[in-house]
């Protein structure tokens, strides 16, 4: 794809890898291109600074379970608008070797496309094309992905989570500081701190690492006002959260907005414990934590997350398949 500068100005190139012996490598084949030695999921790039990247075969060698903070960092340090192209391996393990590497010692993690185009888009991206190339021999199936990146806030997911927040989707406040809720006046981080369920102020990742605490929503889209959302994005979007929770297996999801479940799934859907599962996980629904929604007090809000973490513990723990 056009890798070109968006006023028209040669494109810099910067090669970037882990390994100082593929950067060598680099080297020789080009010795005028800038190379970087780190890590995909801590990118040594200042936010919104590169406006395309190019990984074959790089994201295999991250966990599955790890793939959703390595996107968002890679969310992070592309401009808005920016592509993105990555060939990665088709199949359905989280990590581990290959049989007959011609190196030995490499871990490598295969995916099914509806759970690899799940993560993807709970990133921040939009996915432009996708090709699955069929094995031949010994190789499994390559996967390459074109996406961009759109404005938006990305999950905070991962292995473990006692409770997954599904919010319907990012404000511009939460896009620009890449934290759920964090318009002023939403009550979400207030009613959180309040039920226990988190004890830093607007930090998910902190929220993530310490109490289990999972953030995403229906939509990646950004909007003003939820009701710019359309049923068919809520529709896509609760099969992708489907798709993460059978997957990653949190004790319980607490859908957060009542307009977005009913458009969803069911128009009659009330606050408190859902009748189904989602993805086989027990699901919660409560009203929207938006300061426009007056009508549910800050107290009630603290006593909603409070149900669904109760539901969570009432739940079986299990964790990514």
């Amino acid at each position: 794809r056009d890798a070109a500068k968006r006023d028209g100005s040669e494109c810099l190139v910067i090669g970037l890898d882990a390994s100082m012996a593929m950067l060598a490598l680099a080297r020789e084949a080009h010795p005028g291109t800038p190379l970087v030695c780190a890590d995909l999921e801590h990118l040594p790039f200042r936010s919104g600074s590169v406006d395309g990247a190019w990984a074959s075969k790089s994201y295999v060698h991250v966990p599955r379970s790890s793939l959703p903070a390595a996107l968002a960092e890679l969310h992070r340090a592309l401009a808005i608008g920016g592509l993105f192209t990555a060939v990665l391996f088709g199949g359905n393990t989280e990590f581990g070797p290959t049989p007959d590497d011609d190196f030995p010692g490499r871990n490598f993690s295969t995916w099914p496309v509806e759970l690899l185009r799940a993560v993807l888009v709970g990133a921040g991206f939009t996915i432009d094309a996708e090709k699955v190339v069929a094995p031949g021999g010994k190789d499994t199936p390559g996967i390459t992905i074109e996406a961009t990146t759109i404005r938006s806030s990305p999950d905070v997911i991962g292995p473990g989570m006692r409770l997954l927040a599904c919010g319907i989707n990012p404000s511009p406040s939460s896009a620009e500081s890449r934290v759920g809720y964090a318009r002023p006046g939403n009550r979400f981080w207030p009613a959180a701190l309040a039920a226990g369920i988190a004890t830093v102020d607007r930090d998910p990742t902190h929220a993530l690492a310490n109490h289990g605490l999972g953030m995403a929503d229906l939509v990646k889209r950004t909007t003003r006002k939820a009701s710019e959302v359309t049923d068919d994005e809520f529709e896509a979007g609760l099969a992708r959260i489907e798709a993460i929770a059978a997957w990653l297996q949190p004790q319980a999801i607490c859908f957060i907005g009542l307009s977005g479940y009913r458009s969803a799934r069911d128009p009659r859907a009330k606050a408190g414990p859902l009748p189904e599962t989602i993805g086989g996980v027990p699901a919660y629904l409560m009203p929207s934590t938006s300061g426009l929604n007056a009508h549910a007090k800050p107290a009630e809000l603290a006593e909603h997350l409070r149900a669904a973490q109760a539901l969570a513990s009432s739940s079986p723990e299990t964790g990514p398949g």
